[in-house]
């Protein structure tokens, strides 16, 4: 599954179960990683492509709290 947005391209890997989202063409320098997220960045140190690893793990997580009302809930509880 492919979606473009404009310069974006976001794309579910179902077998590596990775959520990614290329939002650059720039040539990858180097990564970090933060949890189930790795985040690539050019020699600039701006980001071009951001991977979420077990990204269902996340839709879950996130469906479950959409179904609470908005007030009860933060970002920090989809990353803890």
């Amino acid at each position: 599954m492919e979606k473009r947005y404009k310069q974006t391209i976001m794309k579910y890997e179902p077998d590596a179960d990775v959520l990614s989202w290329e939002v650059s063409r720039a040539p990858i320098d180097y990564a970090e990683e933060v949890g189930n997220v790795v985040v690539h960045f050019s020699k600039q140190g701006k980001p071009v492509l951001i991977e979420m690893l077990e990204a269902s793990k996340l839709v879950k997580k996130a469906d479950k709290l959409m179904q609470k009302p908005s007030h009860m809930f933060g970002i920090n509880q989809l990353f803890p």
